[in-house]
């Protein structure tokens, strides 16, 4: 067995973070997936050793769309059903949801507000797509 939190700590200079939350450490963040699943998004340092820990390089895996701007939460709420107010999601929060019928990972990075959005790459297109007409409205 493998103390996550340890391991994560002395791999990453950072304790893993609480239920849907991330931790920032430098360049990196880390996403809180699930009891004893995170994901870290960042650059590749090859300094850190993995070597013995329960670790898989998912960098192929999703593709990362950012949203920003006064209407970002208001595209986001048209095909999302998590809550989105301030009160309940802000700057530091993360959820793995559904956006569009798409599954996706949420991560808001400031009050602005900013999102990124990190789904499959196979619905990438679609997703984005999604997005444009999502957005018509607000321009």
């Amino acid at each position: 067995m493998i103390n996550v939190r340890t391991t994560a700590a002395e791999l990453l200079g950072v304790s893993p973070p609480g239920p849907n939350r991330v931790a920032t450490a430098g360049e990196r963040a880390i996403l809180w997936l699930g009891p004893d699943e995170f994901l870290v998004v960042g650059p590749l340092d090859d300094s850190v050793d993995l070597t013995g820990d329960s670790v898989v390089d998912v960098s192929a895996n999703r593709t990362t769309i950012e949203l920003a701007g006064p209407h970002a939460r208001d595209v986001l709420e048209k095909g999302m059903p998590i809550d989105l107010h301030p009160r309940a999601f802000g700057p530091g929060r993360c959820a793995q949801t559904l956006l569009a019928r798409a599954q996706v990972i949420l991560r808001q990075l400031d009050d602005e507000p900013t999102y990124h959005v990190l789904v499959r790459g196979s619905f990438a297109p679609y997703l984005a797509a999604w997005l444009v007409d999502a957005s018509k409205e607000f321009v």
